[in-house]
């Protein structure tokens, strides 16, 4: 059992081997933090870490001290989305990590049912995500239900964590989440792997990453995503899922 802790830079806490962690990166908006911790602790006893960077989120984690099983790691120099995807991929040691964002809450347990469905091949699991629109030139998805997908989202999303390293990892240029997990999606698909999309006991509060930032560099940031999504990937019809 361990508390919530921060680690400095150049510091390590790889977790001992377990079957699942799940990975939180969060910035801000502690009240969101601790109700997504909260909800996750009600339905199951999985392992947490937290990953946060930035002066102004040195005491984000304090009040979840009380919380078994739980570790985060804190670095001084403010880390974007896709650094932060990085670092938690090099902290932690465990075959699968459920990445999710703090807005998302659990209402049972998403964690086994989700896990199951690796034995099925899959290399990510998650609750929403779609397909590639190919009438829009690739400049959008459409979410399709259940089944094969083209990508998935960062709100919950699981993947195997030694095919995700040995597929290059999130973009480090992705300094912003928005259509990042997108391009993370594809980046497995181009590397043989299956993204499965499943509907989970989970809801979604108000999604601060998305609502409350400076709609200038939501904006700035997500058409860069985006563009090198289309530059790498549009028109490689061959790595996506069977059209539904």
């Amino acid at each position: 059992m361990c508390g919530c802790k921060s680690i400095g830079n150049g510091e390590s806490n790889s977790f001992t081997t377990v079957n699942a962690i799940i990975a939180v990166i969060a910035d801000g908006f502690q009240e969101d933090l601790i109700t997504c911790i909260k909800s996750i602790r009600a339905h199951t006893d999985t392992p947490i870490y937290i990953e946060t960077s930035g002066k102004e989120n040195k005491t984000l984690c304090e009040p979840l001290a009380e919380f078994a099983n739980l570790t985060a790691n804190w670095q001084k120099n403010k880390l974007g989305w896709g650094h932060s995807v990085n670092q938690l991929l090099s902290r932690i040691n465990s075959k699968y990590v459920i990445l999710m964002d703090p807005s998302t809450q659990f209402t049972g347990d998403a964690i086994t049912p989700t896990i199951a469905k690796f034995a099925e091949g899959y290399k990510a699991v998650g609750w929403r995500g779609g397909l590639v629109n190919l009438a829009d030139e690739w400049r959008s998805t459409e979410d399709k239900g259940d089944g094969e997908v083209d990508v998935l989202f960062s709100y919950f999303m699981a993947f195997d964590r030694e095919f995700m390293v040995a597929a290059g990892g999130a973009n480090p240029s992705a300094t912003y989440y928005r259509n990042a997990d997108i391009e993370m999606s594809l980046v497995i698909r181009e590397n043989g792997g299956k993204l499965l999309q499943i509907d989970l006991p989970l809801t979604q509060g108000r999604h601060h990453g998305y609502h409350d930032v400076n709609p200038e560099y939501r904006d700035k940031n997500s058409k860069k995503n985006y563009q090198r999504i289309l530059e790498r990937f549009r028109g490689r019809e061959d790595i996506l899922a069977p059209r539904r």
